[in-house]
């Protein structure tokens, strides 16, 4: 038995892999082929901006603009942005509203400070320095990139260690940022608090959860609408892609937690 069989079962196509404490690789489908990557393309465009911050081009505490977030809170859906108009619900700091709006916004004033377009600087510094042999920015900083697997399998790579920015840099952006705010977390729910790192989601004591209830609070990850997901655990040192071009729906809200218990289950075998 594989730690993605549970994947034989969805439908559509769909790829995947586990890696695992020991740095091993399990496969399933065509790990190869492009998918649209819907908001993961956030955990791309946040590694971007985290490199940014430390080349000195956009620091993460300094405000964008008039409203008073900063690239920092907009990482963290907690600039108070609207969740696809770049328009202000709230005042910085005070709510969690996820927007992939505020992705943009984020783009744009990075765009500004490099001198370049945005997908430009995120190629150079997260497409080519990985080797990410698809991963290419197709529309929205927030959720328009295309990627494979294996792409997946060297982005997460850079979330899993400091390969990109300093171990100091990444700690922060896997640790909750304004921990206290309440907000929710799209198809799941409403929670109180509801834990966000810069870019990536953080699981904390959610429940019902996209992860598996067995995964660690300290588990990172994000997932899209378009049926993809990917988590890390750091403290089971173990990752899960799992692509699909089934649309994210009820049927997401049950395997993704399964495929997440039953690679787990196997990685604590050893």
């Amino acid at each position: 038995m594989g730690a993605l069989d549970s994947m034989a079962g969805w439908e559509g196509g769909r790829a995947g892999a586990a890696v695992f404490p020991d740095g091993s690789i399990e496969r399933f489908g065509d790990t190869r082929r492009p998918f649209e990557l819907a908001s993961i393309t956030k955990l791309y465009s946040a590694m971007a901006t985290l490199v940014a911050h430390e080349e000195g081009t956009l620091d993460l505490d300094t405000p964008i603009g008039d409203a008073g977030h900063t690239a920092a809170d907009l990482l963290a859906h907690s600039g108070g942005v609207a969740p696809d108009e770049r328009r202000w619900m709230a005042p910085p700091s005070t709510r969690r509203i996820y927007s992939t709006a505020a992705y943009e916004i984020l783009a744009d004033a990075l765009a500004e400070a490099a001198g370049m377009p945005f997908a430009h600087y995120a190629k150079e510094a997260v497409t080519a320095p990985l080797d990410l042999p698809t991963m290419r920015l197709d529309g929205s900083p927030g959720a328009g990139a295309i990627g494979s697997v294996e792409d997946l399998i060297g982005l997460s790579a850079a979330w899993r260690a400091p390969l990109l920015v300093d171990g100091s840099t990444l700690d922060r952006a896997t640790s909750p940022h304004r921990a206290d705010l309440a907000g929710v977390v799209p198809g799941f729910g409403r929670y109180e608090p509801n834990p966000w790192g810069l870019g990536p989601e953080i699981r904390g004591d959610k429940q019902p959860h996209w992860t598996s209830p067995v995964n660690h609070p300290r588990t990172f990850g994000h997932f899209g609408r378009t049926g993809t997901m990917l988590w890390i655990d750091p403290v089971a040192d173990t990752t899960v892609i799992a692509l699909s071009d089934q649309g994210f729906g009820p049927w997401a809200t049950t395997a993704w937690p399964v495929l997440s218990s039953e690679v787990l289950a196997v990685a604590r075998r050893g």
